[in-house]
Parts: structure tokens; C-alpha cells; sequence
């Protein structure tokens, strides 16, 4: 049996990084593009939604597809296929065009988060990947918190369809980097047809995948609620401006990156499993303390610093859990790794969706829902883990 040649962790990075990047690099831009395209804020939005709808898509297909070819291959065609979905974005006048390269964008690019996390499954085991994962998980951090920052830097200086120019150049070199540096970590003699039904049926059935994908998905939803409630409760409600309320996010990044650095260290010691309980707790002790300080003061300071300190909590907390429900969702599922993360993938974005709705019902103008929702998230993960994660389940 051939040794397979690890990966560089630096490439996994860029590798996943850069679809998230595309989702949040041309956010600033989102009025620009309206007024440009003399289309309505809400059609434009509508592109953020065909990209995460090109992006669960994409997820069904890769891992299957790579299960048969590879790995790299089917890397190297997603960033193909990204590049003329950015190519398109840049040449688009008119809002159709947009949002079909935006699909187009988001199916090729959701080929690095799918194959990004088979690579490193198919290459490291046991407390090795829960390593790697608290790598990746605290890098990835900086992609989306940089985004926005640097796509209206570009917008202020050369205009919207610059952004999607500097996806280009991006994605070339992560194209280049890969061809030259990337291994190939699925061999030809564990290369075979893997009917995606059959896996469908055995992971529905498997209790600790469906517990791993709820962690997950819960985790990712609180995250993306805040991105979602975050400017009314910290703009509308406390009064920040919109600059000021997007240098919190340089606090969101740095507690991601705290979780994932302290993660690797736990790992020399416990178990990815112990890490992970470790990380629920503090995720619900962030949402106790978020919801007794909006009970106990109406203070506009003490709210605005008390939210972001919760929330860094919260956010150290996520990391640990992620990246370790991750690394411990697929491991009996080695013969098949591709078609199993694309399914898990897919299952989890439909659930983070769903958790990001339950945010938008519950929005009623005032500080309460969000903290509130946070800790009824946060429990419903510790039963999830009592449930479905112990040896007995």
C-alpha cells in the first residue's frame, strides 16, 4: 500500500479559505451594484442567497464525483469553474448575468470546502486530524473578518467589478499552488464507485453523524445569526455606527483564532471527543452571561462591551467544537470519504439555514431575542451531545 505525501497545511487553508472569502469580499458593495445594475436592494441580496444555494449544491457533487478521480482533479476543476464564475461578475451588467455567475462561483468554489476537508481526512488520523482541524479552524477565521475590509477598500478605489478582478488573481494563484504543491491523498487502489443513495441510507441511520451535523450546523448557526441580528442590536439598539460595528469582528476573529490555537495544545493531552464537551460548555456558559447582563442592566456601554466579551466566548467555544465534531463525524467512513462529506456537508448548510431563519422570526426590535436564542441553541446542544454522542448511543 502506496504512503500518501501530506498535504501543506497552508494550502489546505487556501484552499477552503477562498470561497468564504468570495462570500463576504463584495458585500460593502451590495448598494453599488444595485445602483449600477437599477435593480432593488432586495434582487441584489437575492445573489447572496443563489451562492450559498450553488454552494449546497456543489457539495452533493464533488465528493462523489472525487470518490471516482481524485481528489486533486476535481480541486483543480472547481477553481477552474470559480474563476469563470468570477470572470462572469466581473462582466456583468445586469443582474441576471450576475446571478448566474454567482451560482457558477459558488459551485466550483464549494469544491475546496468539500475536498479541503477530504484531503485532510484521507491524509490524517486520529488526534493528528483533530490537530489539523484547530488549525484550519482558527486560519479560516481571518478569511471572512477580512472580506468586507478589503472589498470596500477595492470599491472606494476602482469600483465593484475590481472585487471580482481581485477573485481572479486570487483564485489563479490558489490554481497554480495547487497544481504544482497539492498531493494526491485519494490513491487508485481506494478509488471506487460509491453509489451516493447507499451512503445517503447509512448515514441517515447512523446516530453519531446526525449528532456530529447538528453540533455543527448549530454551532455555524449562531455565528451567522449574529452576522444576521449583529447590525440592529449593535447599530439600531446601542448606537454604533457601521464602522465601529465592523471592528468587532477583529475581536470575533481573534477569539476564532484563541479557540483554535488552545484546541491544538488540548490535543496533547485529552481526547477530541473531551476537547469538544469542553467547548459546549463554554459556549452555554457565553449565553448564560450574555443573557443575565441584558436582565440585569439597560446601560448602552456595558451592553455594547458585555455583548462582544459574551460573544468572543461563544466564538472560542465554537471553535473547539467544530473542528472536532468534524474530525470525529466520518470516521467509519474512510472507504468513502468523498461521498460521505459531500452528504454531511450538504445536510449541515440545510440545517444552518434553518437555525438562521429561527433568528429571523424571533427579531422584535429589542436586545432580548438574540442572547435568548443563543442560549436555547446552546442547550439544545448539550443534549444533542448526551443523546446521540455518548458510547452507549
Amino acid at each position: 500500500m502506496k504512503k500518501i505525501n501530506l498535504p501543506a497545511i497552508w494550502l489546505i487553508v487556501l484552499i477552503v479559505g477562498l470561497p468564504l472569502l468570495s462570500e463576504t469580499v463584495y458585500t460593502p458593495s451590495l448598494p453599488d451594484i444595485a445602483h449600477a445594475l437599477s435593480v432593488t436592494d432586495a434582487w441584489v441580496e437575492y445573489t447572496l442567497t443563489i451562492y450559498l444555494f450553488g454552494f449546497a449544491i456543489g457539495t452533493l457533487f464533488w465528493g462523489n464525483l472525487s470518490d471516482k478521480w481524485g481528489r486533486k482533479p476535481c480541486i483543480l476543476l472547481g477553481l477552474g469553474i470559480f474563476i469563470v464564475g468570477c470572470i462572469g461578475c466581473y462582466a456583468s451588467d445586469s443582474i441576471s448575468l450576475l446571478m448566474i455567475s454567482r451560482f457558477v462561483q459558488a459551485f466550483g468554489g464549494s469544491t475546496g470546502s468539500v475536498l479541503g476537508q477530504a484531503v485532510c481526512r484521507d491524509a490524517y488520523h486520529g488526534p493528528a486530524l483533530g490537530k489539523l482541524y484547530a488549525t484550519v479552524g482558527g486560519a479560516l477565521a481571518i478569511f471572512p473578518a477580512i472580506g468586507p475590509v478589503i472589498g470596500g477598500s477595492i470599491d472606494q478605489a476602482y469600483g465593484w467589478p475590481a472585487i471580482f478582478l481581485f477573485l481572479i488573481v486570487c483564485s489563479a494563484i490558489v490554481l497554480g499552488l495547487t497544481t504544482k504543491m497539492l498531493p494526491e491523498t485519494h490513491l487508485d487502489e481506494d478509488r471506487n464507485h460509491v453509489p451516493l443513495i447507499t451512503t445517503l441510507m447509512d448515514m441517515v441511520c447512523d446516530v453519531r453523524v446526525i449528532g456530529f451535523a447538528l453540533l455543527v450546523a448549530a454551532c455555524n448557526g449562531i455565528a451567522f445569526s449574529f452576522y444576521a441580528e449583529g447590525p440592529f442590536y449593535m447599530i439600531e439598539l446601542l448606537g454604533l455606527s457601521p464602522s465601529q460595528y465592523g471592528l468587532l469582528f477583529v475581536g470575533i476573529a481573534s477569539a476564532t483564532l484563541v479557540g483554535g490555537i488552545m484546541g491544538r495544545r488540548l490535543h496533547n493531552h485529552y481526547s477530541s471527543m473531551t476537547i469538544m464537551v469542553y467547548g459546549l460548555r463554554i459556549v452555554f456558559l457565553g449565553s448564560i452571561l450574555w443573557m443575565l447582563l441584558i436582565y440585569l442592566t439597560q446601560n448602552r456601554v456595558f451592553l455594547i462591551w458585555g455583548s462582544l466579551a459574551f460573544m468572543m466566548i461563544m466564538i472560542g467555544g465554537i471553535a473547539l467544537v467544530t473542528s472536532n465534531a468534524l474530525s470525529l463525524s466520518l470516521v467509519n467512513y474512510k472507504n468513502r470519504i468523498g461521498t460521505a462529506s459531500s452528504l454531511f456537508g450538504f445536510f449541515y448548510y440545510v440545517l444552518i439555514s434553518l437555525f438562521t431563519l429561527g433568528m429571523g422570526y424571533s427579531h422584535n426590535g429589542t436586545v432580548f431575542p438574540m442572547p435568548i436564542y443563543f442560549g436555547v441553541i446552546a442547550a439544545f446542544m448539550i443534549v444533542v451531545r448526551k443523546i446521540m454522542l455518548t458510547e452507549k448511543a
